[in-house]
């Protein structure tokens, strides 16, 4: 048995939201005792209260989370200033809890000390894992492989990272009662958990290939031997660093046709560098790309259509959604036609997920995750 109960308030004060998601779950959960659970939130509300409304009531459950951009639900749809929680109830597949504290100083070692220790939680295998890291302090890329390495090639990473709703000025992390700034919290499912996921941007290349010739982490310096800028402005004039995050950076896999997004900050004039959401390794071949409104529509049903395709049961119980900040800036009045594709397909799946500043999940054919920006990520979890 797996099942999934979804929560979604909208309610302003703290202790409001606590009752209402806990007179919501209690419902639906009957005599059935929860897991783990994910907690999904806006800005502004007391987090400690939060998490130990949630703790106070499930004392047992293994429990992670973030802030978000927005938050997505069956309940309530989609919802800018609101609190969702999803709690897991199972007989079969375990859940263990990990966190890593204070990631931007030794995101390797914190990891893999966080993964050892939810690994001794298990009885079975642990088959995936759903990360909710830190979305300002560390880079998301860095602890994407950091945890990838820590767990193995066999534990497949979903997730997104923490948002703010734009301010970029502190995103907060929950794991049971903690609540930090600096984590990177993960909730492990074991075996016999059966998932599929699609992932798609609906950005397009456009222009030439180049070669990053130097570049620092996150801070590209030059490409094809001239700045960043340069690069930029060489295929979209002089006006293009008003509005550069319009035009994410495709980073190319070595079979040079698949890619995942990087997304551009800001430019620096003095010195020509551009700085992006996600680090860019040295030698990888990029090209800029641009994308409208129906194309990332296109983009959600593709991946939408992938998940599908791919479950390898009969029948899903429950979809996560992971998409990005900067999708629902370019949709605007459309963003709810993301979380509307899987709920056309499948009326009755209880669906939950966020609007985060980078998305996390495998490219296709593959279960090495990557740390993306610009894209939707569908996972479908059952075991059936």
């Amino acid at each position: 048995m797996f099942k999934v109960v979804i929560a979604h308030s909208e309610d302003i004060d703290t202790e409001d939201v606590i009752e209402d998601l806990l007179d919501q779950v209690r419902e639906d959960l009957g005599d059935d005792q929860p897991k783990a659970g994910l907690l999904f939130a806006c800005v502004d509300h007391d987090y400690q209260q939060l998490v130990d409304g949630v703790m106070e009531a499930f004392p047992a459950i293994e429990l992670v989370g973030c802030t978000t951009d927005a938050e997505i639900s069956t309940v309530l749809g989609f919802a800018e200033d609101s609190v969702a929680l999803t709690l897991f109830v199972s007989d079969e597949v375990e859940f263990a809890a990990g966190v890593g504290r204070d990631v931007s100083k030794d995101p390797v070692g914190s990891l893999a000390t966080a993964a050892e220790e939810a690994r001794g939680k298990l009885t079975k295998e642990p088959a995936l894992a759903l990360f909710t890291p830190t979305g300002l302090t560390a880079s998301g890329s860095t602890m994407v492989e950091a945890l990838r390495s820590a767990l193995g090639e066999e534990v497949v990473l979903f997730g997104g990272t923490a948002g703010d709703q734009w301010k970029f000025e502190k995103t907060h992390q929950f794991y049971g009662n903690e609540v930090m700034l600096d984590g990177a919290p993960f909730l492990l499912l074991s075996t016999p958990i059966k998932f599929s996921s699609g992932a798609r941007s609906g950005w397009q290349p456009i222009a030439n290939k180049g070669t990053v010739t130097k570049v620092e982490n996150n801070v590209v310096h030059e490409i094809d031997n001239g700045t960043a800028i340069q690069f930029y402005r060489h295929y979209l004039g002089d006006g293009t660093m008003d509005n550069v995050g319009e035009f994410p950076l495709a980073v190319f896999e070595e079979d040079g046709e698949t890619f995942f997004l990087r997304a551009a900050l800001f430019g620096n004039d003095e010195d020509g560098t551009v700085t992006f959401a996600g680090d860019v390794e040295m030698g990888a071949t990029v090209q800029l790309t641009h994308a409208s409104r129906d194309a990332v529509i296109g983009a959600t049903r593709e991946a939408v259509d992938l998940a599908i395709k791919e479950y390898p049961g009969d029948t899903p119980t429950a979809a996560m959604i992971f998409s990005c900040a900067g999708r629902r800036g370019v949709l605007g009045t459309r963003t709810k036609e993301e979380y509307e594709m899987l709920q056309t397909n499948f009326p009755d799946l209880r669906m939950a997920g966020f609007y985060t500043y980078g998305e996390i999940a495998p490219l296709d054919g593959s279960k090495e995750s990557r740390f993306h920006n610009e894209t939707f990520v569908s996972l479908l979890l059952g075991t059936e």
